[in-house]
């Protein structure tokens, strides 16, 4: 069970992510000031330190001097953001900003503990000059697997993902990872970036829905004092704190416009000026772009700035949804749910036949980010070492299943005229339709028809009309 140290002067705060931590099976200690956590505990005992910016005497970026050995988290307000990534250059892992949300919390917490372990079983080759690098050499990822890379894929789709990855985390061009919510759009930047060059550089991650508009251009470019109301001191943006590494724009089909403009003279000259300031200075990062919108759509709209699409669009990365990766997603869904029992440090859990079954039929229009909390949940309530589908909390997916029937009766259609040496290939799904109506139904009734093509009677019928195929009258009509 990982052992976390939370340090934060605020009882309340503190109180609520100790008890949010512990349900999901980790081990708290607390402390409300750096000076009473140095006074307590052996600071390198712990595998995490999750600690606030602002405290008492001295800062929560002292815990990453005292603490040299293990990971620090911080945590900060929106007010004080510029100071959060100026701790990530002292060497702070993440920082994460306040009012969080539970599920991101557990997320960064999972994934830090997660990788600092993974460094610690690499630590031989990685005190060698000569295995660092090679371990950053696209040849980590050549062999057609993603665990190097934290992402589990053996589907065509992902198999050509990663190849696209191993060849272009050594440039840097910039990158536009298109996929829908839930997919992992932010794996793959992060394994874009640990492949690269700039991987010893910090990767900055901003969720451009996630920041208020009136904010989106002084945070992600700075602002001088006096720039507008508020504005008691001069900060620096995001796109400057990753000078030298990676800038991941997730969302950024929710940019506004005006910051559109300003993000497009950092791609054409590698250039940034702060809002009220008249001068510009250089930059040099990496723009990695995450979006689930049709960017194109939105450019012929006019809601998106059609050159940027074009500067962004570079490379294009398409990340799969859950539901065509095939049995991928009982490869994830063992994962998620071993991870799950190491956590618990609960050993054997397993899914039952049913619940299998139910994981491949169901869509996940959540994708893995669903698939993730189905596993947990079940997990935790789990009274025996069976998962069964009722505590996944999915059903099955009846219109699924109906299609699965139609699929197999087009393939048995398909396979039955190539026997006859019928011209297939050429046949659309109407062809097929009209093809099996007439051949079956005159030993078959209307609903057997309906059924067998997975479709309603209703549906049928429709059909019937717009295709002009009569209806047979027989006995069991």
């Amino acid at each position: 069970m990982s052992h976390i140290l939370v340090v934060e002067d605020e009882a309340i705060i503190r109180s609520a992510l100790r008890r949010l931590l512990e349900r999901h099976q980790y081990q708290v200690s607390e402390a409300g000031s750096v000076g009473e956590a140095v006074e307590r505990y052996d600071l390198n005992s712990f595998d995490l330190i999750v600690s606030d910016l602002r405290l008492p005497g001295e800062p929560g970026t002292e815990m990453i001097r005292k603490a040299p050995d293990t990971p620090v988290l911080i945590m900060t307000s929106y007010a004080s953001l510029r100071s959060a990534v100026d701790s990530m250059k002292l060497g702070a892992v993440d920082y994460i900003a306040k009012p969080f949300d539970h599920e991101e919390m557990l997320q960064a917490v999972a994934r830090i503990i997660n990788d600092s372990q993974a460094r610690r079983t690499q630590a031989p080759s990685i005190g060698n000059p000569e295995s660092r690098n090679s371990s950053k050499e696209p040849a980590q990822v050549a062999t057609g697997s993603g665990h190097s890379m934290g992402i589990i894929g053996s589907c065509a789709p992902m198999q050509t993902l990663f190849k696209r990855i191993n060849k272009v985390a050594p440039t840097d061009s910039t990158v536009l990872i298109q996929g829908e919510s839930g997919t992992g759009k932010e794996l793959v930047a992060r394994a874009l970036h640990e492949n690269s060059r700039r991987a010893k550089a910090p990767m900055i991650s901003v969720n451009c829905a996630a920041i208020p508009e009136t904010l989106i251009e002084s945070e992600l470019f700075g602002h001088e004092k006096g720039a507008f109301t508020g504005a008691t001191a001069g900060r620096t943006g995001l796109v400057e704190a990753a000078d030298g590494g990676t800038l991941f724009l997730d969302e950024i089909g929710e940019l506004p416009l005006e910051a559109q403009a300003r993000l497009l003279r950092v791609l054409q000259e590698g250039e940034i000026r702060r809002v009220g300031s008249v001068q510009s200075h250089k930059v040099n990062v990496r723009l990695v772009a995450a979006t689930h919108r049709d960017l194109k759509t939105l450019a012929r709209q006019g809601l998106f700035r059609e050159d940027l699409f074009y500067r962004l669009n570079v490379i294009e990365l398409r990340l799969p949804p859950l539901r065509e990766r095939g049995e991928d997603v009982m490869l994830i869904a063992q994962a998620l749910l071993k991870r799950a029992g190491d956590k618990m440090n609960q050993q054997g859990m397993h899914f039952t036949e049913a619940a299998m079954h139910a994981i491949r039929l169901h869509t996940w229009p959540g994708n893995v980010r669903e698939l993730e909390n189905a596993v947990e949940r079940a997990a935790i309530l789990c009274d025996e070492d069976a998962i069964t589908p009722d505590l996944l909390g999915i059903e099955l997916d009846l219109e699924h299943e109906r299609a699965s029937q139609a699929a197999n009766a087009l393939e048995t259609m398909q396979h039955t005229d190539s026997v006859s040496h019928e011209p297939t290939e050429d046949l659309s799904l109407e062809d097929y339709f009209q093809h099996f109506v007439l051949e079956h139904q005159e030993h078959m009734t209307e609903t057997e028809l309906a059924n067998k093509l997975g479709i309603s009677r209703k549906c049928l019928w429709e059909r019937r009309q717009r295709l002009g195929i009569p209806r047979k009258k027989t006995a069991n009509s």
